[in-house]
């Protein structure tokens, strides 16, 4: 089974060109961090405490999250049959993921999930920790980078294509935290594979990205 992994910071790009991607190749796009993103909504929704893994672990326990898409690899987020794509977007879900995701517990039961995804389709996986935890064996990983100022404009246009109003300033801060979790926490943190191939996409269109893995990946088959 074909598995492509895309690991990398927040604003890197990593969604958009997985979607790209999993187009070109004609197969399955894996969001794991939409997976984290919806339990941590699911968590908040019914005011469990961040802290306590034990309540976490109960909580993934009692829940089912089903990832689907179009034939243009848009991606719908199910909650227990709930529809949450766009709630899970919220500021508030992306400044608690850490909770989730650093509970090794939790971890522990969505690395599951998404295995046994992978044992069925043949994807591309996007996330932290996908080429280094998840799916250590893919076919090919990369690791996707960008410099902090092009990570922070994305994320900034991004939520103004959506209508929301964007404190610049406040933003950045929080990306800067965001990256800091990510790259520091116990549990998955984010690092390349040393198998990885390094793509830096500042500077560089959707095409562009896509077009540099669709090369590597050819370059393996042959």
């Amino acid at each position: 089974m074909i598995i492509i992994t895309i690991d990398g910071p927040a604003g890197a790009g990593k969604s958009t060109i997985a979607k790209a991607l999993a187009r070109r190749l004609g197969i399955s796009y894996l969001d794991t961090g939409a997976m984290y993103r919806a339990l941590t909504f699911k968590a908040l929704r019914h005011q469990i405490n961040l802290e306590d893994e034990a309540a976490l672990v109960d909580l993934a326990h009692q829940t089912t999250i089903d990832l689907q898409q179009d034939q243009e690899a848009r991606l719908k987020v199910l909650l227990d049959g709930e529809d949450v794509s766009e709630e899970i977007r919220s500021l508030e879900v992306t400044n608690n993921t850490f909770y989730i995701a650093r509970a090794p517990g939790v971890r522990e039961i969505m690395v599951a999930w998404q295995r046994e995804i992978g044992e069925h389709h043949a994807i591309v996986a996007e996330g932290r920790d996908v080429g280094t935890v998840v799916f250590p064996k893919a076919t090919c990983k990369f690791y996707l980078d960008a410099d902090f100022e092009e990570r922070s404009r994305r994320r900034i246009q991004e939520l103004k294509d959506k209508g929301k109003m964007v404190d610049e300033t406040q933003l950045k801060e929080e990306l800067q935290t965001r990256d800091h979790k990510d790259f520091t926490r116990q549990v998955g943190p984010l690092k390349k594979a040393e198998d990885a191939v390094v793509i830096d996409s500042t500077g560089l269109s959707i095409e562009d990205v896509a077009g540099k893995m669709m090369e590597y990946i050819q370059a393996r088959k042959s």
